[in-house]
């Protein structure tokens, strides 16, 4: 029976594939984990708009919403006027010194509905999409209701 015998050379060449493949293990899980997972969810803002009266640059105000990006005294500024009896117009959600959310508005003044889409922004707004409705509710507030995403749970 022959005995194999493990040189030196043999030795260090096995624990350098060792050392190798548990750094490389420890990159991918680094890798895997360095990206926060997307988060998603329904999206409730009420605002009043009593600041509001038909003209490119006029705002509304957010009372209240449901995700802490989208803070109460927010403006959500109206970068064009209606026509024909439609707001069809650029908005930009934002706050005296804080991040921005981009968007578009399309809302049919005489039945007081319609839809609002946000698209990125500024600070943590960069990576928000949102698409809700808008309506017109009891005692004059208006309400967005439907849903939003971060594509990093970090954004938020």
């Amino acid at each position: 029976m022959r005995k194999t015998m493990i040189t030196p050379r043999r030795s260090v060449k096995r624990a350098l594939a060792l050392v190798l493949a548990i750094a490389a293990g420890g990159i991918v899980a680094a890798a895997g984990s360095a990206t926060p997972a997307a988060r998603s969810g329904a999206l409730h803002v009420t605002k009043e708009c009593s600041e509001y009266n038909f003209q490119a640059g006029d705002f509304c105000t957010i009372t209240s919403s449901n995700i802490s990006a989208i803070k109460p005294g927010m403006r959500v500024v109206y970068l064009g006027a209606p026509a024909g009896g439609v707001l069809d117009a650029d908005i930009v959600l934002t706050s005296e010194r804080g991040p921005r959310a981009f968007g578009h508005v399309v809302l049919d003044l005489t039945t007081a509905q319609g839809t609002v889409t946000l698209s990125g922004g500024t600070g943590r707004f960069a990576t928000f999409q949102a698409r809700v409705g808008v309506t017109l509710g009891s005692g004059g507030a208006w309400h967005w209701d439907g849903g939003y995403s971060f594509a990093s749970s970090e954004d938020d």
